[in-house]
């Protein structure tokens, strides 16, 4: 949630030019683990219900595109590194973006110059 609203406002001026994609994936910063002190209450998801339940506090807050949920077994998380969260930009098949991992590799500003290219 950290830079949730800069992530929002470049789905909201790219609408146009992208697809936005979120995958809710295993909880980086669980209250019952290593945890910031403001993090939303979210205990480490111990079932797929646990996972949903998470997600929909994310869809709470207004998100600008599809959210899917990575399985239990992580796969997507595995597949695309993006533990904690990652940036990811695909056009025609091809990866072309990939941020740093987040929360400091998170840089929505960095897929605006990309996604200003592909205009």
């Amino acid at each position: 949630l950290f830079k949730l609203g800069d992530f929002k406002k470049l789905a909201e001026d790219f609408a146009q030019v992208a697809d936005f994609l979120i995958i809710y994936i295993e909880e980086a910063h669980a209250t019952d683990g290593w945890a910031f002190k403001n993090n939303v209450e979210i205990r480490h998801h111990q079932s797929l219900s646990d996972r949903l339940s998470a997600a929909r506090q994310l869809l709470s807050e207004g998100l600008p595109c599809p959210l899917l949920v990575d399985n239990m077994d992580n796969q997507a998380s595995a597949l695309y590194a993006a533990q904690p969260e990652r940036l990811y930009i695909i056009h025609n098949g091809t990866i072309i973006y990939k941020s740093g991992l987040g929360p400091w590799g998170y840089k929505p500003e960095e897929v605006r110059g990309v996604l200003h290219t592909l205009e």
